[in-house]
């Protein structure tokens, strides 16, 4: 694994108990696995996202600001995007 830098952390007895019974059921060799995974995860998904918290807040409000959406349900959405489909292809 190369350097390490380690940390102590403190976790809440749900956290803690979810990290012993997967620890227990062999899904992990140890707590710290869990939470190496976890961070992992953490960050991957952040990378992905690539948006700061105040950039985030700043996309929801333009969305409330921005009205009413065109679309009162799943199906009309759905319909809508065979509609554009069927254009697509048509072109």
């Amino acid at each position: 694994m190369g350097q390490v830098d380690k940390r102590s952390i403190t976790l809440s007895p749900e956290l803690a108990q979810a990290v012993d019974d997967v620890v227990a059921a062999g899904e992990y060799a140890s707590a710290s696995e869990v939470i190496r995974d976890a961070l992992r995860q953490w960050k991957d998904r952040r990378d992905l996202m690539g948006y700061t918290v105040e950039e985030l807040r700043k996309l929801v409000q333009e969305g409330i600001d921005s009205g009413p959406g065109r679309f009162a349900s799943m199906d009309e959405i759905k319909a809508e995007a065979r509609r554009r489909l069927r254009s697509d292809d048509a072109a």
